[in-house]
């Protein structure tokens, strides 16, 4: 009988060890760097995130349908905007953002396809444990799969795949990732932004491809 209590609880204790979907600290400062199957894509960025206001700032450069480009873009998704900033020129153009906000979360219902250390298990410090999940989505234009690896603790995103029917598979890594707003005046449209007028927006923006999250 004792063999059987005990039995049973140390499998309640595995299984409150299970990992659960998880959702990433609403503010967050870093790098990412994103590629496309169809290679139109390759890019890097440095970023902002508010999930409590739904802002984004992203300040990249990279390739898209082989054309080099140079960003730094503003997304407000509650107001469903968009800044282009150019602080060179000081100037600034605003679009229509109709893509919805995404946090940066594994959904409750992803499946957990592992828990790996990233690095080495053998000394302190020299790795890093992450879980992997995987699922769908269901989109404005359909379905799409993913799969995320975020740390164990703090849910830190790692890396995600996102696949679309237009661009194939997506892959994003993050590193360099601060809790945090290392500067929040970035969140905040610039002063010679005000009397932007809002625009069309064009179908083939490379910046929208952080409305995967």
């Amino acid at each position: 009988m004792r063999t059987f209590v005990l039995f049973v609880c140390l499998s309640v204790g595995c299984l409150a060890q299970r990992p659960k979907p998880c959702t990433s600290p609403p503010l967050l400062t870093g790098s990412l760097s994103v590629s496309a199957q169809n290679e139109k894509l390759m890019a890097y960025a440095k970023y902002e995130y508010d999930a409590l206001g739904k802002r984004i700032r992203l300040s990249e450069f990279g390739s898209y349908d082989n054309k080099t480009f140079h960003l730094d873009v503003l997304l407000l998704f509650r107001q469903g905007v968009m800044y282009k900033i150019n602080n060179r020129n000081r100037t600034c153009s605003k679009k229509p953002l109709s893509a919805d906000f995404h946090p940066m979360e594994i959904p409750r219902n992803a499946s957990l396809l592992g828990q790996v250390v990233i690095g080495s298990s053998s000394g302190p410090g020299q790795g890093v444990l992450v879980n992997t999940w995987e699922g769908e989505l269901q989109m404005k234009k359909g379905p799409a799969k993913y799969m995320s690896t975020v740390t164990a603790f703090g849910c830190i995103p790692v890396s995600t795949l996102f696949h679309t029917r237009k661009n194939g598979w997506m892959v994003t890594s993050f590193f360099n990732n601060v809790i945090g707003l290392v500067d929040p005046q970035r969140l905040i449209p610039p002063h010679f932004c005000q009397g932007a007028q809002l625009e069309k927006r064009l179908d083939d923006d490379p910046v929208t491809f952080f409305n995967m999250f």
